[in-house]
């Protein structure tokens, strides 16, 4: 039986550990900057919210989730950043009952949910479209420090 749930600073080890295996497989590990104690503070924070899916063995997965202004609208949005389900639990429903969850959350202010999926995640999109969620193509951009101090320097 699965459970979701609202993380807590007493899951920040957990979650770092599933956030360095979603990175790993995306073969992003090197951006990962956070450590278990800087998921303590940032589950501490009112805009974030991370839902833990846990079953008899432990955390499972989770999705992640930030409130944001959204300047079109003048009002919030939810941005979902991560979702993630541990191989082995992958196919059994579970990252549908995390989105359901989200839509839970979303739900309770009408708010509008958006997030990105890579290009190449075909299965992610054929997921999200069984969702009902729109899919629209657009390129993300960037601007790291080094980049845009780079810039800086330039036009100086």
């Amino acid at each position: 039986m699965v459970h979701i749930r609202q993380a807590t600073t007493a899951d920040a080890a957990a979650l770092d550990d599933m956030v360095r295996e979603l990175a790993a497989h995306e073969g992003d590990l090197d951006h990962v900057l956070v450590d278990a104690n800087r998921w303590g503070q940032l589950l501490a924070r009112p805009d974030v919210r991370v839902l833990i899916a846990q079953d008899e063995s432990g955390p499972i997965g989770f999705t992640s989730i930030v409130r944001r202004i959204h300047l079109w609208t003048g009002g919030d949005l939810l941005a979902l950043d991560d979702l993630y389900v541990r191989p082995g639990h992958r196919d059994k429903g579970i990252g549908s009952q995390l989105m359901t969850a989200v839509a839970r959350l979303a739900a309770e202010d009408n708010l509008l949910v958006q997030w990105g999926v890579r290009l190449d995640n075909h299965a992610g999109q054929r997921f999200y479209a069984r969702l009902g969620a729109s899919l629209n193509t657009k390129m993300t951009a960037s601007w790291a420090p080094a980049q845009y101090r780079r810039h800086l320097a330039a036009v100086r």
